[in-house]
């Protein structure tokens, strides 16, 4: 279906992707997984086209239609409905069509099209997927420009889903969503009828989509059958024997030069010396592991603090008038480990920045010991870093004061040690910003801290090493993530943000995802009541312009029928009486044809009404 052949990229003089070659099974699901800064955007924007190779070919089948997300979110007064229905250009050109269309053999084309395309049920797919991915009939008709940037991107995965493509492209598709719509895209890949090329770092949700995982690393392309878990076995295995096989070479390598230094000054023995010296230069090293510093995740520990660090009664918070979330009783205490549960919008965010201290409760009253300090990390502050200035630069800023020893200490425990403290912020990576507004927000040792959404930049190996730091950090730490996985693996009490208020959930990680799943099939119902009702109204619409279109023909084929019956009827008419009775009979069979496909519409009409 696809398939890669020697492709060699190379952006600003450095080579990105190195002679990487893969043929992709046709309807497969395909993970594309790397460390960050691998290449992987850069080579799905080869296979769209959006970069040019410096070699190789790009091979698929002629008319292969690909789907991929542009990176400006869409815009406008249309709504994302309107949006969505207008991402299948055929449909929207022949829906177009078929209101204007005169000429009844092309109007019959048009609806003979309309029904291969499963045109009539397009707003009920549309709505469908719009609430799959969070929008409530309400929300679906506001404009596009009354949402965030977020949600925007939400309405441009919604159009791509929609179209349908032959190869779907989706890199980091679950950035934008919660927990909940992270488990709806799930269902819908599983079951998409075409190839799916998905980048991804999330664990769970790449074993629960995928049946291949395409490893992208040091420029070239390895694929492997089976999810995360099963490439992770493999690339064990092999980095066993990699370093079996480097174990190997330095024993031979360490032979070959003993054998030369003892050698090479006898002349009996020179000559097998210098065979031995040329075999030593020939040995190319084999690759060994190298240890990443963008894995150095090391968060300070802070002094103790007597429990509570927070006690809410009854508190409300909200903006400005508004409350968002009311009758808060929460506690927590310096060892707990807490995950926020539910959709975005639902308030998770405004109790993470009531905790941060951002907010100030409303109603009630919230507790905290005086001495807590708290880091509160948001993705607003990774794209909020200064791209001029060096990590060095920014913790000497923040943390005014304190020596040139310790700025740098608290940088190496992210792994800005050497000349990666002194690059430019601009140059880092999207996980290497990541990490180094992490180690900003941890200068002072806080007892608690507060993550929202903290994954979105980290590839799968960054997220495990974030995951063992969180666990080895002494203090509390609250977590927004869309990432089961990241909960699972960090978190010891759920919270569940809903219905205007946030209360703990009794249960597990699994749980949570069961009550979620348990409401589908009255929403299903609801979905299906729904549809059932556009499909009711797009049908009737199409049957009241076919028998339009048919009342119109058969009175325009009524009067030619009269004008032949006064010809035939006035002999000073001129015209052959035998040309007259054929033409007769063929505007007598038109006329019955019109009558036919009027009655049959009008027919289905009263049907439906009844």
């Amino acid at each position: 279906m696809l398939n890669l052949t020697d492709i060699t990229v190379r952006l600003g003089g450095r080579t990105i992707i190195d002679g990487a070659t893969a043929r992709l099974p046709p309807r497969g699901r395909i993970g594309l997984i790397g460390r960050n800064g691998a290449g992987k955007t850069t080579l799905v924007r080869t296979i769209t086209g959006g970069i040019e190779p410096d070699t190789g070919s790009i091979d698929m089948p002629r008319g292969t239609r690909l789907g991929y997300i542009a990176q400006e979110a869409p815009a406008g007064d249309a709504t994302p409905l309107e949006t969505v229905l207008a991402a299948d250009t055929e449909r929207t050109a022949l829906m177009a069509e078929s209101e204007t269309c005169t000429d009844p053999d092309r109007l019959g084309d048009v609806y003979e099209r309309l029904i291969a395309i499963d045109a009539y049920t397009a707003e009920a797919r549309a709505a469908r997927i719009l609430i799959g991915l969070g929008f409530d009939e309400a929300a679906q008709q506001c404009p596009l420009d009354s949402f965030s940037g977020g949600w925007k991107m939400r309405v441009a995965l919604a159009s791509l889903l929609f179209s349908q493509p032959d190869v779907l492209l989706l890199d980091e598709p679950s950035n934008h969503l919660d927990l909940e719509a992270v488990l709806w895209l799930e269902d819908f890949l599983k079951s998409y009828p075409a190839t799916i090329l998905l980048v991804s770092h999330e664990r769970d949700f790449l074993n629960n989509v995928v049946d291949h995982i395409l490893h992208l690393s040091g420029g070239k392309l390895t694929l492997y059958p089976g999810g995360y878990d099963a490439f992770e076995k493999q690339r064990a295995e092999r980095q066993a024997q990699i370093a079996s096989a480097c174990a190997k070479q330095q024993a031979e390598r360490e032979k070959l030069q003993d054998y030369v230094a003892r050698n090479s000054a006898r002349a009996s023995t020179a000559k097998q010396a210098q065979s031995r010296a040329k075999m030593l230069a020939k040995m190319q090293p084999i690759a060994e592991l190298i240890d990443d510093p963008s894995l150095s995740f090391d968060f300070p520990d802070p002094d103790e603090l007597r429990p509570p660090l927070v006690t809410m009664d009854m508190a409300t918070v909200g903006y400005g008038e508004t409350p968002i979330l009311k009758r808060l009783n929460l506690r927590l205490d310096p060892d707990d480990r807490i995950a926020l549960l539910g959709r975005n919008g639902n308030g998770k965010t405004t109790l993470a920045r009531l905790l941060a201290a951002q907010l100030a409760p409303m109603e009630g009253g919230i507790t905290a010991t005086g001495k807590m300090r708290v880091g509160y990390f948001t993705q607003y502050q990774v794209e909020e870093l200064d791209r001029d200035e060096t990590p060095l630069q920014h913790m000497t800023l923040m943390m005014k004061g304190a020596s040139q020893g310790a700025v740098r200490a608290q940088l190496g425990r992210f792994g800005f040690q050497g000349q990666k403290a002194t690059t430019a912020v601009g140059k880092l990576s999207g996980g290497e910003r990541a990490r180094l507004a992490l180690a900003l927000i941890t200068r002072d040792a806080p007892h608690m801290l507060i993550l929202d959404e903290p994954t979105n930049h980290l590839d799968v190996d960054a997220r495990e090493a974030l995951i063992q730091a969180l666990n080895a950090y002494t203090g509390a730490v609250v977590i927004v993530s869309h990432d089961k996985h990241m909960i699972e693996m960090t978190a010891d009490r759920l919270v569940l943000v809903d219905g205007g208020t946030a209360k703990e959930f009794d249960g597990s990680v699994d749980d949570y995802i069961a009550l979620v799943l348990s409401g589908e099939p009255k929403a299903e119902k609801a979905d299906r009541k729904e549809r059932r009702a556009t499909e009711t109204r797009e049908r009737e619409k199409e049957l009241r312009q076919r028998a339009k279109t048919a009342e119109s023909e058969l009175s325009r084929l009524s009067e030619q029928r009269s004008a032949v019956d006064r010809a035939m009827a006035d002999p000073s008419a001129g015209a052959s009486m035998n040309d007259l009775m054929k033409r007769r009979a063929e505007l007598d069979d038109q006329v019955a044809s019109a009558e036919s496909a009027w009655l049959e519409a009008s027919e289905a009409l009263e049907a439906i009404a009844a």
